[in-house]
């Protein structure tokens, strides 16, 4: 109760300063607001945009504390300390503290170093243009480590959460205006200007690009391999990993992008809580698997070139490997990027699992598809929509001349 008192006299002290947006999301964040709405609503319902916020970051909860084991396991792993888990979820070897410790200690700070600088920008740009803080960083500022190498320094991370948030939706006007999502527009500012960082067969394990910075000076140590599979495909290589192993998330990769089975849960939690968008789940994984038929159908014709081994990759694997699954859940589902109507839903999704497996197969230098396709699809987002609704003009008013008639 002191606490509440207190924030509540601050707000009350700076009401009507510039100040006054920082407190009052500092008071709102922990309490209810005291003003409520007491005439000019049409719908009354107990979400709100943060608790709406609050509901995604739970999905992604188990996501992060995987990400955490499955870091520490990666490096153990390569460094030959432990040996391959059996296919089981519930393996001890997994799930150890050693694991968890070293993972907590790479990721936790790519967290606070995610939410201190994002969360400071938007505290910037209320307390000057003089409107309250928005909470849609919430949900940003926890995707933003769980699609980065588990090895990416922290101040790249906090140069490209700055350009995220102003470029990618602060000069738009803010939540709700953006046409980007943000999570992605960090991912692709990394990508494009720290690619050395963002690729390659040694960034997705914590300690392989020390160990080779080392071997490189001319210490005699043994390297460790980081490499995706998506990445030995690319080059290649034959599959290593089972694919049940793929599918619980046993491999390297992106923090959080691993464990199809547990994205698979945060999904049908979303659809549950009608967070997420299942039109768009569902046809962004049919875009996939069409796409992914397409090049099995072809593969062969294309044997003994660079696309090869992509191409010949299962149609349905596409699904478990690489951010894929983790991309078509949590950030082509965004509500503001996205398209908005249900048709238009329907093209917007199958689109993105189609030009996802597209890039990816095409793409050997970076065999990662879905980033690119989710943020042109944003891009297009709006134009889809138009189209949608102009057809649907077109055929009212083609009833109305019938009936006219």
């Amino acid at each position: 109760m002191g606490l509440k008192q207190n924030l509540h006299n601050l707000k009350e002290k700076y009401k009507g300063t510039k100040m006054a947006p920082a407190f009052n999301a500092l008071h709102t964040f922990l309490y209810l607001p005291n003003d409520t709405t007491h005439n000019g609503t049409h719908i009354k319902a107990a979400d709100d945009l943060k608790r709406t916020m609050n509901t995604v970051i739970l999905a992604l909860i188990p996501c992060l504390i995987f990400g955490m084991f499955n870091a520490g396991y990666q490096h153990y792993l390569a460094t030959g300390e432990i040996h391959a888990v059996s296919a089981g979820f519930f393996s001890p070897e997994f799930w150890s503290l050693d694991n968890l410790l070293l993972g907590a200690m790479k990721i936790l700070p790519l967290v606070v170093v995610s939410y201190a600088v994002g969360l400071g920008v938007e505290f910037i740009f209320a307390i000057v243009k003089g409107h309250e803080v928005e909470e849609g960083y919430l949900v940003s500022g926890m995707l933003i480590p769980l699609i980065v190498p588990v090895d990416t320094p922290l101040w790249m991370l906090a140069i490209a959460v700055i350009f995220g948030v102003v470029i990618g939706k602060e000069v738009f006007g803010g939540t709700g205006m953006n046409i980007l999502n943000p999570a992605l527009t960090v991912r692709a500012f990394l990508f494009f200007s720290y690619s050395t960082w963002m690729t390659g067969d040694k960034v997705w394990v914590t300690g392989a690009v020390e160990r080779a910075k080392e071997i490189a000076g001319g210490a005699k140590l043994d390297a460790i391999s980081g490499e995706t599979i998506l990445g030995g495909l690319a080059q290649g290589k034959e599959l290593t990993y089972s694919v049940m192993d793929q599918f619980l998330g046993f491999i390297p990769g992106s923090v959080g992008e691993t464990s199809t089975l547990l994205i698979l849960l945060a999904g049908l939690f979303l659809i549950f809580t009608k967070i997420g968008s299942w039109r768009i789940m569902l046809s962004a994984v049919l875009g996939s698997l069409a796409m992914g038929y397409i090049f099995n159908m072809i593969a062969p014709s294309m044997d003994g070139t660079k696309f090869y081994a992509l191409m010949n990759l299962e149609f349905w694997q596409h699904l478990l490997v690489g951010g894929l699954a983790f991309g078509i859940v949590f950030m082509a589902t965004d509500p503001v990027t996205a398209a908005q109507t249900n048709k238009g839903k329907w093209i917007y999704g199958f689109l993105i699992g189609f030009m996802s497996v597209m890039i990816r197969v095409f793409n050997p230098a970076f065999p990662e598809g879905v980033m690119l396709a989710i943020l042109l699809m944003n891009v297009f987002a709006p134009t889809i929509d138009h189209y949608v609704i102009q057809g649907n003009v077109k055929k009212r008013l083609k009833r109305l001349k019938v009936k006219t008639a």
